[in-house]
């Protein structure tokens, strides 16, 4: 199998690096229309590189998106009508969704859409203890100053900084799925946002927002590229239950009925982290994620989001007016 990674940025180098781990027989090419980033592959990773798909070859199986998201559409286009299986990264806008969607279907092509928290293990924990019969509420702060997201580039030359696919919209991207996968479908929300920095973005910067879900269950999410101190706190309580995580496996906690006291939750899989990022960025959802798209491709199993769901994320996206 060839597998052709588009975009060699950080994610684009992170993707190959964990194809290559994963399946060390799969034959990697790396696109970019950027002379340095196509050196730096070579010479790291011994992957030959070219400027676009056709000087790829006529034999790449896969297509793995990791340009900047306004950018998405035409390429999945193109990789598509070049008979290409397509993992692409968060789009955060629905330009050419239902084009390519059609396309994919036509052709018996998997379409596969990166949503890497349905791949935590400390979600999937969170997704198990959610009991139905229950009903919960939560309170969930997402921050960072925007320019320490990659400290190595300015942000205004990151796809952050436009106001299309500013970082609030794409936190809220990432954690609005598995919100709503374990507590529920949105029916009423109400937002509160301004902007309390001087960084030269034209969006606000901060998002106090309240959701009630179908069923009763209800949330307070905050959601900032302000916040000098990198953080993810999450609390979910019901009567007699109560849980705690601050992003890392080592932070998850869980109320213990029988001792009443707040314990540690020991997870099974062993932690890895990437250099350059947060402690609460981890290697491993990204990981389960890749496997989750072999396995639709050569298993036909169903992948766990897709274009369809991510439609309707973004329409709440849209109506927060992130």
């Amino acid at each position: 199998m060839k597998i052709a990674v588009i975009g060699l940025g950080s994610m684009g180098k992170r993707r190959i690096r964990l194809i290559r781990e994963l399946y060390p027989d799969i034959i990697l090419v790396g696109v970019d229309n950027r002379t340095d980033r196509r050196q730096e592959v070579e010479n790291h990773f011994g992957v030959p590189c070219c400027e676009n798909l056709n000087q790829a070859g006529g034999d790449v199986d896969c297509v793995f998106v990791c340009t900047s998201p306004l950018s998405h559409h035409s390429i999945i286009k193109d990789a598509l009508s070049h008979g290409c299986h397509v993992f692409t990264e968060l789009n955060l806008v629905a330009d050419g969704y239902e084009e390519n969607m059609r396309l994919a279907a036509s052709k018996g092509l998997v379409l596969f859409l990166s949503s890497t928290f349905f791949y935590r293990e400390e979600i999937r924990y969170l997704h198990s203890q959610v009991r139905p019969a229950q009903r919960w509420n939560y309170i969930y702060h997402i921050g960072q100053y925007l320019p320490d997201w990659h400290p190595w580039e300015r942000y205004q030359d990151f796809f952050l900084g436009d106001k299309r696919t500013n970082g609030c919209r794409e936190i809220l991207a990432i954690e609005l799925p598995w919100i709503i996968d374990t507590f529920g479908d949105v029916s009423k929300i109400t937002v509160a946002s301004d902007k309390l920095t001087g960084l030269a973005i034209d969006y606000q910067d901060n998002y106090m927002i309240q959701l009630q879900h179908d069923g009763g269950n209800k949330g307070c999410l905050i959601v900032d590229v302000v916040s000098p101190c990198a953080v993810r706190n999450l609390e979910i309580y019901s009567e007699n239950a109560f849980f705690s995580w601050n992003g890392t496996p080592e932070s998850l906690k869980a109320y213990n009925p029988s001792v009443k006291k707040v314990e540690t939750v020991s997870l099974q899989e062993r932690t890895e982290h990437m250099d350059g990022y947060r402690t609460f960025v981890v290697e491993n959802a990204y990981k389960n994620e890749i496997r989750a798209f072999f396995s639709v491709l050569l298993e036909g199993k169903p992948a766990p989001y897709g274009f369809e769901q991510d439609m309707k994320i973004l329409k709440l996206i849209d109506s927060i007016g992130a």
